[in-house]
């Protein structure tokens, strides 16, 4: 009978091939941790400016799209659940990428007259991420802060005058690029601990 059950197909895979498996993968944990230097070094670039060039500003932005862009289209391509969610925002990240790049100076204004809606989306992604990463990433908490604390910005910058949008738009492009590379350097020394484990 005991041979009976081991030969059913119900047989779960073997715990040696998964355990390969998630050491491959998890071996491309220096790719979030260059992703995260460079977002910090992108927040140390905007938050130095004092009256940057509108052309500069909108540049850099296009940069911060292509970057978290290039990121979700890299992290959708992995087998990981619901990785159409990736691609979709990685696609959506893309797109203003290229309108940035199209015209930076009305970029830059347009940014500043809808930085409030630019960043509820940004802190709804993040939350949405939080959420999505919580079964398998223990400071998942991080990221729902984080978006909370982005979506709260959101609400307060869409009360300000454009002046005030525009050097509000350098300061939280900054503090986001910086909030991204800090948590992309944490989740790439947690997957470096988790391949160690492995």
């Amino acid at each position: 009978m005991s041979d009976h059950v081991a030969t059913s197909k119900f047989e779960i895979p073997g715990v040696r091939a998964v355990r390969e498996g998630a050491r491959e993968l998890t071996g491309y944990w220096w790719v979030l941790l260059v992703a995260g230097i460079a977002w910090v070094a992108v927040a140390l670039v905007v938050l130095q400016f004092d009256q940057a060039s509108v052309t500069t500003v909108g540049v850099l932005v296009g940069l911060m799209f292509l970057g978290v862009g290039i990121e979700n289209i890299a992290l959708a391509s992995l087998d990981v659940p619901m990785r159409w969610v990736w691609a979709l925002f990685g696609g959506v990240f893309l797109v203003s990428a290229v309108v940035s790049f199209a015209n930076p100076t009305d970029t830059f204004a347009g940014l500043a007259d809808m930085l409030g809606f630019l960043f509820l989306i940004v802190g709804v992604w993040w939350m949405a991420r939080a959420f999505l990463e919580r079964p398998v990433y223990p400071l998942w908490w991080t990221g729902l802060i984080s978006g909370i604390l982005m979506t709260g910005l959101a609400f307060w910058t869409s009360g300000q005058f454009f002046i005030h949008k525009a050097y509000l738009l350098l300061v939280l492009a900054g503090v986001w690029a910086l909030i991204q590379g800090v948590t992309s350097i944490v989740r790439a020394f947690e997957i470096r601990a988790l391949r160690d484990a492995l």
